[in-house]
C-alpha cells in the first residue's frame, strides 16, 4: 500500500493531459510517442485492474455456502484451495499497478490493501468476517491461512495490538460464514468493481503516472523493512507468507508501466538513450538479485539486523536484497535505477515526484 498521497498528485493524476477520447481511437501511427504511451499506461493498468476483479469475484464464488458449523481447510480442502489460489492472482494483479493508483483511489487502495495492524491503530475489529473495521485482500488472507499463518506473525501482532487483537480462524457458525461470503468478500468486490469502473473514464497524467512508478521502488525498500520487525508494522502478505511475490510482481508493473514509455525516450536522441540503457540495467539488476531468491516467501532476517545492515548481515540473502533494493532507490546515487528514471522523466519534460 503506497502512502505518499498528496492532493496535488492526485488531481494532476485525472487532468486531461495526454490522452483524450479522439487519442484512443487514432491509429498508432497517427499518434504522437506521448499519446502512446498514455495509452499504453492505460491500457496495462485497466488490463490489470479487470483481472482482479475477476479474482475478488471467484474467492467470493468458492467460499463455501454458510452452515451450522462453518468450514475449515480440513473440511472443504478444494474450496479453501481455491479460494488461496485466487486470492494470489488478486494479489499480483494489484501489486502490478499499485504504484499508478494508489494516488488516484487512496480510500479503496486502504479499505483493499491495508495491513491488519494499520487497520487496528483507528479502529476495531472484534467481527473477523464482516465488511466493516478490518477489511481487503488481507482480512481475506489472515482467514484463508488462519490455520498455518507463522507464529512469529501472531506473537508479533500479539505484542504490538494488545487488547485489539484477534487471533485469526476459520468460520466457526453458520453468521460467521455468511459474513465473510456476503459481506468481507463481497466487500472486495465492490470496491474492485468500483476502481475499476472509475478508473475506465479517465485520462491519465503521465507525470503521476510515472512518478508512481518510481515510488514503486520505495515501497520496495519498506516492504522489506517492515519485515525485520524493527518498525511499529510487519510484512504485507504475512499469513500466506509471500511478501517476496508481492514484490516481483511490483518489478514486474513497474517494468512493464517503464516500458511503454520505451519508444518515446528512444525517439530522443543519444543522452536520453543512455539513461533509457541506464534505467534497463537497474530493472535487470534487480531480476538477478530475486532471481538468487526460491520461493514466494522473503528469506530469513538475521537475528542480529540492524538498518543499516552489518557487513556479516548484509551478506545473507534477506541482506543482499535489502540493500540491493536500498541501492536501487537511492535517488542520491547516479548509478541507481531511481536516478536514472528520474533523468529520463525531465527528458520527457514530466514532473517527477519520487
Amino acid at each position: 500500500m503506497l502512502r505518499k498521497l498528496t492532493a496535488v498528485t492526485l488531481l494532476s493524476f485525472v487532468s486531461v493531459a495526454g490522452c483524450s477520447s479522439s487519442d484512443e481511437g487514432a491509429t498508432p501511427a497517427a499518434q504522437s510517442p506521448e499519446q502512446q504511451a498514455t495509452l499504453g499506461v492505460k491500457q496495462y493498468v485497466q488490463t490489470n485492474l479487470d483481472a482482479l476483479v475477476v479474482a475478488a469475484e471467484e474467492i467470493a464464488a468458492a467460499a463455501p455456502a454458510p452452515d451450522a458449523d462453518g468450514w475449515s481447510r480440513e473440511k472443504d480442502e478444494a474450496a479453501v484451495d481455491k479460494m488461496r489460489a485466487s486470492w494470489r492472482k488478486a494479489r499480483v494483479a494489484y501489486e502490478r499497478i499499485e504504484g499508478a493508483i494508489a494516488v488516484l483511489f487512496p480510500e479503496l487502495d486502504v479499505s483493499t490493501d491495508e495491513r491488519y495492524d494499520g487497520f487496528l491503530a483507528d479502529t476495531d475489529d472484534t467481527n473477523l468476517f464482516d465488511d466493516q473495521g478490518v477489511t481487503g485482500v488481507h482480512a481475506i488472507e489472515r482467514v484463508l491461512w488462519s490455520d498455518s499463518a507463522p507464529a512469529r506473525v501472531l506473537e508479533f501482532e500479539k505484542t504490538l495490538l494488545g487488547d485489539k487483537y484477534r487471533a485469526p480462524a476459520f468460520p466457526a457458525n453458520e453468521a460467521e460464514a455468511r459474513d465473510f461470503k456476503e459481506k468481507l468478500c463481497a466487500r472486495l468486490v465492490a470496491d474492485t468493481k468500483k476502481m475499476q469502473a472509475d478508473f475506465a473514464p479517465l485520462a491519465l497524467d503521465l507525470s503521476t503516472a510515472y512518478s508512481g512508478v518510481i515510488g514503486s521502488m520505495a515501497e520496495q525498500v519498506e516492504k522489506a523493512d517492515k519485515a525485520t520487525g524493527r518498525s511499529d508494522s510487519a510484512e504485507e502478505s504475512r499469513y500466506a507468507n509471500v511478501t517476496l511475490a508481492d514484490m516481483r510482481a511490483n518489478i514486474e508493473g513497474g517494468r512493464q508501466i517503464y516500458a511503454a514509455f520505451t519508444p518515446w525516450v528512444t525517439s530522443l536522441g543519444a543522452a536520453a538513450q543512455a539513461d533509457h540503457d541506464a534505467v534497463l540495467a537497474g530493472f535487470s539488476r534487480l531480476d538477478a538479485a530475486y532471481a538468487k531468491l526460491p520461493g514466494d516467501a522473503l528469506p530469513a532476517v538475521p537475528a542480529t539486523w540492524t538498518t543499516p545492515p552489518s557487513a556479516a548481515d548484509a551478506a545473507t540473502p534477506f541482506g543482499a536484497l535489502f540493500v540491493t533494493l536500498s541501492d536501487e532507490a537511492d535517488e542520491k546515487r547516479d548509478a541507481s535505477l531511481v536516478a536514472a528514471m528520474i533523468r529520463v522523466g525531465g527528458t520527457l519534460k514530466l514532473s517527477v515526484n519520487p
